[in-house]
């Protein structure tokens, strides 16, 4: 099997230097991580100041939904931006 010269350099990448190189690559991911995170920081906050009569389990499904909303409303934003620049703007990406 022959193996390309990118191939092999990603072999010897470190974790972090392939998070970067992820990151670089595709932005929107990294802005959908941290809205995970800012999500998970406001319902921990929240969590003492909710509704007297909610269970701890309808409150953590629903920060689950408002945190995967925000990753998944991320990456659609993300995926839109390429297919307009790609489809309407006629700009190849970069590969």
């Amino acid at each position: 099997m022959n193996k390309r010269r990118d191939d092999i350099e990603f072999l010897d990448e470190s974790g972090s230097s392939a998070a970067l190189r992820r990151i670089k690559n595709n932005p929107f991911l990294a802005i959908g991580m941290t809205g995970f995170l800012v999500t998970a920081a406001v319902g921990a906050y929240k969590y003492k100041s909710r509704p007297k009569g909610m269970s701890t389990g309808l409150f953590l499904v629903q920060l689950r939904v408002a945190a995967q909303t925000a990753v998944i409303g991320t990456l659609t934003v993300g995926m839109a931006w390429g297919m307009f620049q790609e489809y309407v703007l006629k700009k190849k990406p970069e590969t």
